[in-house]
């Protein structure tokens, strides 16, 4: 599934445990398909379909050196829903403060003052 949104797509590869995994282990290096399926209970046909839904997103790329085709991760996709998260933070910020003034008061309640 491709949208004409890219930041859908990224949200929609990510929502696969499996496939945030995958990011995880491909964050510390290239590796090919084999590589990335080690720690998995999936067959070979199953990451690669896991791999092929990163490539549609634009997080994964795979190389072509003979035989050896190793995956590669394209982190550009992943700073595009960081900047998209990163403009709630003032929203969550208040919202921790307010908790921090209501736990204040409480406590201070609790302690007979």
């Amino acid at each position: 599934m491709s949208t004409t949104d890219p930041l859908s797509d990224t949200f929609a590869a990510l929502a696969h445990p499996a496939r945030r995994a995958m990011l995880a282990r491909l964050a510390e290096g290239e590796a090919t398909v084999n590589e990335i399926a080690e720690p998995f209970d999936m067959s070979l046909p199953a990451v690669s379909k896991h791999i092929k839904v990163l490539e549609r997103a634009g997080l994964v790329s795979q190389g072509k050196q003979a035989q050896y085709r190793p995956c590669t991760l394209n982190p550009a996709p992943l700073k595009q829903v960081a900047s998209w998260a990163e403009q709630y933070r003032p929203i969550w910020e208040a919202r921790f403060d307010q908790l921090e003034s209501v736990l204040k008061q409480l406590t201070e309640g609790s302690d007979g003052n």
